[in-house]
């Protein structure tokens, strides 16, 4: 099992390859070596190769669902405040992949970070970095998706994105720096969002949703390994009885796991199911899809005889069959399996007054951990102006041009803009511009429908523009 450990910038010797397809592509005179890309962006030979486990959805409902989820988009606040049972719901059948980038930037409240700090990541990416951590992390960068198309090119633009997104990441949070297993995560952020929006995804995921689990030590996730040995108990006496009996404790097969989020264990449809979920209701997810491969994997008599010592038991857990990785078992599975939050931070007070008691206090002290979108959104206020979006791409027509009445408002704006109005003139204009407001609204109704039959192509807050 690979093992994961922090890069201190100095002495990085006994770091070693995160994950089992860190490897480098062949590449011939013409630079990469060419293969088919599948529809994530994969060109094969790794853990993506499993096309027998995506669950195939019909046209028809696949165009139904990304209706619905514009529509929670466009009128995000009521929705997270009044029907939050039913995101949760549609996060468990799967965010459609056209608007997953811009679902999970607003399930992390990436969207609300980015709003609050605008100009914070240009200007953390147009500083140099500490060397020491950019160092690491340019040596990291080849072995993040090496087979996918966006990561197989040395200094390709997927590369240069991933650099720039945990540079800046160790320049917003210095004392905690970089950490070799948040590079998958930012890279699996990068493929369905641009470099600001991972960014700002990545700092609430490890900020929010895994607090202290890429600082120095690694103490959250220790107590999150034991916290799940304590609920595999209930969950499987018989895999939590053979795991004690070969003394292999949690940290040594589920570091890689949480750490990386399973996007380095799981197929690929079944690692954006998993992430859905978990940036909507927070890392019981993660422990939930924990419990289900120990159970699936070491859960009966006939199952342990094919692991009966300890490295034994570490390849099963490395190679877990692939039946219990395919997308509808493991999501079905994940969602029967009854592990609440309230379960969760119980234990988690158990093994923290378990951990004092032997070792002391912590060394990293981490803020409380956020479960799911709801709590970091009632923890982050934020205004609708926040939640605004802005086209990427704005295109002129003249359906869209200012219309006489925008154009006699504007000119007024840049008078006042030179000349300080008197009361009774500003009296006048407010007056006139209702007047003109009113005029307006009464061809509102016509405009659209033109816009509406329109062929040409429009700026819109109302679509995802980066697809």
């Amino acid at each position: 099992m690979a093992k994961v450990e922090r890069s201190n910038g100095q002495d990085v010797q006994n770091r070693t390859d995160l994950g089992k397809y860190g490897t480098e592509l062949e590449v011939n005179g013409n630079g990469v070596e060419e293969s088919p890309v599948d529809r994530y962006g994969f060109t094969g030979g790794s853990q993506q190769n499993s096309a027998q486990s995506v669950e195939e959805v019909p046209i028809e409902v696949l165009r139904l669902r990304e209706a619905k989820w514009l529509d929670m988009l466009s009128n995000w606040d009521k929705w997270m405040s009044k029907k939050h049972k039913k995101i949760k719901e549609r996060c468990q059948k799967g965010i459609p992949l056209s608007l997953r980038g811009r679902a999970w930037l607003y399930l992390s409240g990436g969207k609300v970070k980015r709003e609050q700090n605008k100009g914070k990541f240009q200007e953390l990416d147009e500083q140099p970095g500490d060397p020491k951590w950019v160092d690491v992390i340019e040596r990291d960068l080849h072995r993040q998706f090496p087979f996918h198309q966006m990561f197989s090119a040395r200094g390709g633009h997927g590369q240069q994105d991933l650099l720039r997104v945990l540079k800046a990441y160790t320049l917003h949070r210095p004392e905690e720096g970089y950490c070799q297993a948040q590079a998958p995560v930012a890279a699996v952020l990068l493929m369905h969002m641009p470099a600001e929006d991972a960014f700002w995804v990545l700092v609430q995921i490890c900020e929010k949703y895994l607090p202290g689990y890429y600082s120095k030590g690694l103490e959250a996730l220790q107590l999150d390994g034991e916290i799940l040995h304590a609920l595999l108990k209930k969950v499987c006496p018989a895999a939590h009885r053979h795991l004690e009996l070969q003394k292999l404790g949690p940290v040594l097969y589920m570091t890689e796991w949480f750490m990386c989020a399973f996007s380095r264990t799981l197929p690929w449809a079944s690692v954006l199911r998993v992430w859905d979920m978990f940036l909507c209701e927070g890392v019981k997810i993660l422990f939930r899809v924990g419990l289900v491969l120990l159970r699936c994997t070491l859960g009966s008599p006939h199952k342990l005889k094919a692991c009966p010592g300890l490295y034994e038991t570490m390849q099963l857990l490395k190679d877990i069959p692939p039946q219990y990785m395919q997308e509808g078992f493991l999501v079905n599975q994940v969602l029967e399996l009854s592990v609440s939050e309230k379960e969760i931070e119980k234990e988690h007070r158990a093994q923290l007054r378990r951990w004092m008691e032997s070792r002391g206090e912590l060394l990293c002290q981490s803020p409380p951990r956020m479960h799911g979108a709801r709590a970091v959104m009632a923890t982050e206020p934020h205004s609708r102006q926040d939640l605004k979006e802005r086209p990427t791409i704005i295109v002129e027509s003249p359906i869209t041009a200012a219309t006489p009445t925008e154009e006699k408002r504007n000119k007024r704006r840049s008078k006042k803009e030179k000349e300080e109005p008197s009361k009774k003139e500003v009296e006048r204009e407010e007056v006139a511009e209702r007047e003109e407001e009113r005029e307006e609204d009464e061809s509102s109704n016509l405009r659209a429908h033109t816009e509406q039959n329109s062929n040409l192509s429009l700026s819109s807050t109302e679509q995802d523009t980066y697809l």
